[in-house]
């Protein structure tokens, strides 16, 4: 069982920065792929990006690649989404997730089996 609990979302204006922070619980972290994924109401939970349990490999949605940057740190448990040049349609409630499935659909809502309570971004135009 993993728990997860995101930080570090707020409100900014578009072009700025915010970096999110998610917290597992359990022994057993650094094996998991990392993922985060964003939702609007009424829309489909959406992948934003995902990290391989080394650290090593990542993968981001075309909508965010070149301005967001995932990372983690398996001795703190914590993985990172710092997300720069920040645009008005990236606000969602964001989610971290666990993972592991496979990495090649690590884009997949299917293949996280543990979400956190998600986190609000807001950006203003």
């Amino acid at each position: 069982q993993v728990q997860l609990v995101e930080s570090g979302g707020g409100l900014v204006q578009a072009g700025g920065s915010l970096r999110l922070s998610c917290v597992a619980s359990g022994r057993t972290f650094s094996s998991y792929t990392m993922g985060w994924f964003r939702q609007d109401p009424g829309k489909e939970r959406e992948f934003v990006s995902a990290i391989r349990w080394n650290g090593v490999s990542t993968y981001y949605a075309d909508s965010v690649k070149g301005r967001f940057t995932i990372s983690r740190d398996n001795a703190k448990n914590t993985v990172y989404l710092q997300m720069n040049s920040l645009k008005p349609e990236d606000t969602a409630v964001y989610y971290c997730a666990a993972s592991r499935g496979n990495w090649g659909t690590a884009n997949r809502p299917t293949e996280y089996a543990y979400w956190g309570q998600g986190t609000q971004v807001t950006v203003s135009s």
